[in-house]
């Protein structure tokens, strides 16, 4: 059939539209069947918007795996864009191999692993003419400072650079066969030493077979069941600590053993069996490894993270080693994100406490503090009420260290105090970007919180935490900081101190009544008109849970979640009067508790009234006779109190309105 001149025009104009849309690769998708241009097109976008691979993002949105042959093409593409971006060779270690041993005595004796790490870099090999030529790959070839360090370190041997351009994936590739290689030389030392002592120690140690192989950065990953024994045992632990929902994972070293202890809902528990003292070096490095931590320093303490894939989520562990008397204890706080959920009222059970604070987060400027320990749930709360506050007409910007939620439509920025990033720098820069609300990690020095207080006189919603132990003392802690009591004062909107505590377990709870001597320990009395029923947890020993039952719910814990404990302190008239005369911080928490604030006991009791906790909590958690005592010399002068909560109440009241206890009592 004869083709008309148009019709060629056609065909050859349509040819030059697919071929100035997308790459050759995208042009081999296409004709494949494997991709349309819609899903082309989408795929394109996606990958300059995120910043994924783009073999990754044709997976998602088709469904299928790339062919081996399609994977070959698309990095063949790669290294030849490479090649002509920067005007350099470009390495395949598929093609090319590369000599582990090679490599890693130039990473050992010449260029540092620090500088690989920082500039994405390999040393390859050593040429030994004159003069010497080292091939280094690298990601970006023409960073100039990697350049001027190499140059540096190579200067005094002689030795000339010579660059060659390799893929982010394939360097990644190669240090970490370098860095696995490391793994197996200490931990074949640490066997040599072991196995004169117990032959048995690692061949048992390889018996833990249900962790992934970590170079697949994945933890749902199927295992290598002939992987190392410590690259084992340690997938083992942070796969327990993940299914098991915990906090912090605690790696001790002992004068006898290794102790292994997990944080579940505040509490520390054995996690594993004691193990071998022996192990625990091997061990350490291996979390070091991960962290990409320098694993040749063990007297200082280092931090790092580690962030994997489990179940779908992406989890982040951050890593803190510090050196003691018998090794290095290292411990993890895991930040799983997905794990929690946003929102005031998933948090704070008790409505008028939660219309409180909800009232002061909505105010248009002002100071509100969060304080109470490390895990004790500041952070949970003060991204609930960004979460409230969030909107396309608000501007919040927040500056953290480290970066725990992600939330759309914020600003958030990291701590590098390396930098000089630190919360006080980046603070008065947010005052440069129009904000409506700020957010500020932590307040620890002076400078950080006279800029956070300016700021909320200044016409801005700035939340911040400080570590205290209850509301009142919040007032010292600034004053300590050197912060004028008038400017605290005028900016302050109310303080929130916090705690978490342990929710008993609903399945198997024990009910019981309290004795007279047992409610008066805490300021409470009787009820005038019958017996008080309280529940007490179910405990199992853990020596004792194979030989009886366990509940279903809580596997003989007696606990299961948490609940939060508040305590809202309102800026008001009195309350600022006594600071502006720098009142003590007991005075300060009477005044407020006169004015109806509900204290950490109170609140507590009140949990254990309505059956979300016990007594055994509330003194391991907010129980202080020091509270107390401030908490009863403010009721005594406001008369009638309510037995379980212990709030104000009015003579023509037959219910408490805070917590519905029938009746009340006069302390």
């Amino acid at each position: 059939m004869t083709q008309t001149p148009s019709s060629r025009s056609r065909r050859n104009t349509r040819a030059l539209t697919i071929r100035n849309d997308f790459s050759p690769f995208g042009n081999k998708l296409i004709q494949s069947g494997f991709v349309d241009n819609e899903q082309m097109k989408q795929a394109l976008i996606e990958t300059r918007k995120t910043g994924r691979p783009l073999t990754e993002v044709i997976e998602d949105i088709t469904g299928r795996q790339l062919t081996p042959e399609l994977q070959r093409q698309y990095k063949k593409q790669q290294l030849f864009e490479l090649k002509i971006l920067y005007g350099v060779d470009s390495l395949d270690p598929e093609v090319n191999p590369i000599t582990d041993n090679q490599m890693g005595d130039l990473i050992d004796n010449l260029i540092p692993i620090d500088i690989c790490r920082r500039y994405k870099l390999a040393p390859l090999s050593k040429s030994n003419g004159e003069p010497p030529i080292l091939l280094v790959a690298m990601v970006n070839p023409d960073d100039l400072e990697a350049q001027d360090d190499l140059k540096r370190i190579l200067r005094p041997q002689g030795v000339e650079l010579k660059r060659i351009v390799i893929t982010i994936e394939d360097y990644q590739q190669l240090l970490d066969q370098y860095l696995d290689e490391q793994v197996r030389i200490t931990q074949e030392e640490e066997k040599k030493k072991q196995t004169e002592i117990n032959p048995d120690l690692f061949e048992n140690l390889g018996q833990l077979e249900d962790a992934p192989d970590e170079n697949e950065d994945n933890l749902d990953a199927s295992q290598d069941a002939q992987g190392a024994p410590i690259i084992n045992l340690v997938n083992k632990i942070l796969m327990k600590a993940l299914n098991d929902g915990v906090s912090d994972i605690h790696v001790e070293p002992q004068e006898n053993f290794l102790q292994v202890r997990f944080r579940k809902d505040g509490v520390l528990h054995r996690a594993f069996d004691n193990m071998p003292k022996q192990i625990a070096p091997a061990v350490a490095a291996r979390f070091k490894i991960m962290s990409e931590l320098d694993i040749a320093e063990k007297r200082l303490p280092q931090d790092g993270k580690i962030r994997r894939m489990y179940q779908g989520r992406k989890v982040d562990f951050r890593v803190s080693t510090l050196p003691s008397r018998y090794g290095e204890k290292v411990v993890l706080r895991i930040l799983d994100n997905s794990a929690t959920q946003l929102g005031l009222d998933k948090l704070i059970s008790d409505e008028e406490t939660l219309a409180i604070v909800r009232e002061m987060a909505n105010r248009p400027f002002g100071l509100i503090l969060v304080t109470g320990p490390t895990g004790s749930g500041k952070s949970t709360s003060l991204y609930s009420v960004l979460a409230e506050r969030n909107d396309p007409g608000i501007n919040i910007s927040t500056a953290e260290d480290p970066i725990e939620y992600s939330l759309d439509g914020i600003t958030q920025v990291q701590v590098i105090r390396e930098k000089g990033m630190d919360f006080a720098s980046i603070l008065r820069s947010f005052l440069r970007q129009d904000p409506d609300v700020i957010l500020v990690g932590e307040t620890r020095d002076h400078e950080t919180a006279k800029t956070a207080i300016e700021a909320a006189l200044t016409g801005h919603l700035v939340l911040t935490t400080l570590h205290t132990n209850d509301a009142a003392g919040a007032i010292a802690r600034l004053d300590e900081m050197g912060v004028e009591p008038f400017m605290v004062s005028g900016a302050l909107i109310g303080i929130l101190a916090q705690r978490l505590m342990r929710r008993v377990c609903s399945d198997c709870r024990i009910p019981y009544q309290p004795t007279v001597e047992e409610l008066a320990r805490y300021g409470l009395s009787a009820s005038k008109d019958g017996e008080i029923t309280f529940y007490k947890a179910n405990s199992i020993p853990v020596d004792q849970r194979g030989n009886v039952e366990l509940c279903q719910k809580c596997r003989g814990v007696g606990y299961r979640g948490r609940v939060g404990v508040y305590e809202v302190l309102r800026m008001t008239e009195r309350v600022q009067t006594a600071i502006n005369e720098g009142a003590s911080t007991d005075r300060i928490k009477e005044i407020a508790v006169e004015e109806g604030m509900k204290t950490l006991l109170s609140y507590s009791l009140m949990l254990v009234y309505e059956g979300h906790t016990t007594l055994e909590e509330v003194d391991r958690v907010t129980f202080t006779d020091t509270g107390l005592e401030a908490e009863l010399r403010a009721k005594r002068k406001s008369g009638l109190t309510c037995r379980t909560c212990r709030a104000e109440l009015q003579p023509e009241w037959v219910d408490c309105p805070y917590c519905m206890t029938p009746r009340f009592t006069d302390l």
